[in-house]
């Protein structure tokens, strides 16, 4: 799970990819394959001491956008079958949305995956496969984004409300 508030520890950056994870043995390979993954590799290996560097207290000295895609490379270290984003760019900015968009993507493209994605910016869920949409806790639509956007239902109306309020 890789939720809206992203925790990172003191500790280094490889620490943080590891946490919880029991085997002691994973490879450096599946570190960076996890890292390249959630499209933070490239950063980490910009810093002087790469995948040793200090997060510090609690990520704070990375940008929220950093601190989410090592947290998506957290969840990838796992090879999970279930992958579920709850929220995971709401609290970015429009740059950063995008590039850890990106890494959900790519994420979400894992072999026998399933990829659930909790989302109130409508944009980041139009390639998903198929959408839910809720209302007052009951699913009112169901389909693609081209499929909920032809039937000019609930989802439509969400989407141009969005659409609107971007032009505001």
């Amino acid at each position: 799970m890789v939720s809206q508030d992203t925790t990172l520890y003191q500790g280094s950056i490889r620490d943080n990819v590891l946490i919880g994870v029991q085997d002691d043995t994973i490879a450096e390979e599946s570190i960076i394959k996890a890292c390249k993954d959630a499209n933070i590799h490239e950063f980490i290996e910009s810093l002087p001491d790469g995948y040793d560097t200090d997060a510090g207290t609690r990520g704070l000295s990375l940008s929220g956008g950093q601190r989410q895609r090592i947290a998506i490379a957290r969840a990838l270290i796992r090879d999970p079958e279930i992958l579920l984003f709850d929220e995971a760019i709401s609290a970015l900015d429009t740059e950063n949305e995008i590039v850890v968009q990106e890494a959900i993507e790519t994420a979400a493209k894992g072999p026998g995956r399933t990829t659930i994605s909790v989302a109130h910016p409508l944009s980041t869920i139009k390639r998903c496969d198929r959408i839910y949409v809720l209302h007052h806790g009951r699913v009112v639509e169901l389909g693609s984004h081209n499929e909920l956007i032809s039937r000019r239902g609930r989802y439509y109306q969400m989407v141009l409300a969005q659409s609107l309020d971007r032009q505001v």
